[in-house]
């Protein structure tokens, strides 16, 4: 919207809203228990900094007074931003707490109109009815023989939910890619105080530094896979480790992340040799 003063000068007025999206990295605390002097004692061991702030979406095999919880996690510096289906519910809704898919439910996406332009044919042995037909079959355009029925083509069904990203440009500091529906590839740097972000794996054959995340909306099966690896954080299915706490064995070198259950992210060197 545009508006006039008297001095016949134009200004433009912001929008009171604006509404647009971006993934966001977040820690899924995991209870078993429902004892609050538990709990804190657990998080005495974690958290070394009640400053932090750090996200977090409660997952509780348990019933839990989510109120009282919800101030507990405030006072050790997470922040709650929600829960993961289940238990808890009808509390989330009265406190207004988001309440999120449970593993392997990923988020719906919208699909590509595009249809993929290469297929894949799998060669059969004709059948003798075929043979005899041969000439018939030389007749019909290419178009009419893959429509058919009985065409022996095979397309893969991923094509279509699957679109990688490439991207060859340095990612510098302040910027910030965010990819779905497939891998994101980085054939350049990135630079500290950028971030990469997809919710398949994700790919980085420059420098990587910033904030490196794959699987974000919770495929365990996604990885990270880095030429030269010394992120400010990574993350793959929401599961997160900050520069601090990085084996130091991997800094700078090839490096493969990965999640595995009950162990957590696990960093490999890849080696070149």
């Amino acid at each position: 919207m545009t508006t006039s003063d008297t001095d016949n000068q134009v200004t433009t007025t912001q929008p009171a809203i604006s509404f647009y999206g971006k993934m966001l990295t977040f820690s899924r605390l995991q209870l078993h228990t429902d004892d609050p002097a538990a709990i804190e004692a657990h998080l005495a061991g974690l958290v070394s900094n009640k400053n932090s702030n750090i996200p977090v979406v409660i997952d509780s095999s348990v019933e839990q007074n989510l109120s009282a919880l919800v101030d507990l996690l405030w006072s050790w510096g997470l922040q709650p931003i929600g829960v993961v289906t289940g238990l808890l519910d009808e509390q989330a809704r009265i406190q207004r707490l988001a309440i999120f898919p449970s593993d392997g439910k990923r988020i719906e996406r919208i699909l590509p109109t595009k249809k993929p332009k290469t297929e894949i044919s799998q060669t059969t042995e004709p059948k003798a009815a075929e043979v005899q037909s041969k000439d018939s079959e030389q007749d019909a355009s290419p178009s009419e023989t893959l429509n058919s029925p009985d065409a022996a083509t095979e397309t893969l069904l991923s094509a279509d939910h699957i679109t990688s990203m490439i991207y060859d440009q340095m990612l510098r500091s302040g910027q910030s890619i965010n990819h779905v529906g497939g891998d994101l590839i980085l054939t350049n740097s990135v630079n500290s105080g950028a971030e990469a972000i997809t919710d398949n794996s994700l790919h980085v054959y420059g420098r990587a530094q910033g904030r490196l995340v794959a699987g974000a909306t919770g495929d365990k099966d996604a990885r990270i896979f880095c030429q030269v690896f010394n992120p400010s954080l990574v993350s793959v299915a929401g599961t997160y480790c900050l520069r601090d706490n990085l084996p130091e064995e991997t800094i700078d070198k090839p490096v493969q992340v990965r999640f595995v259950e009950g162990e957590g992210l696990v960093f490999t060197v890849m080696d070149n040799s």
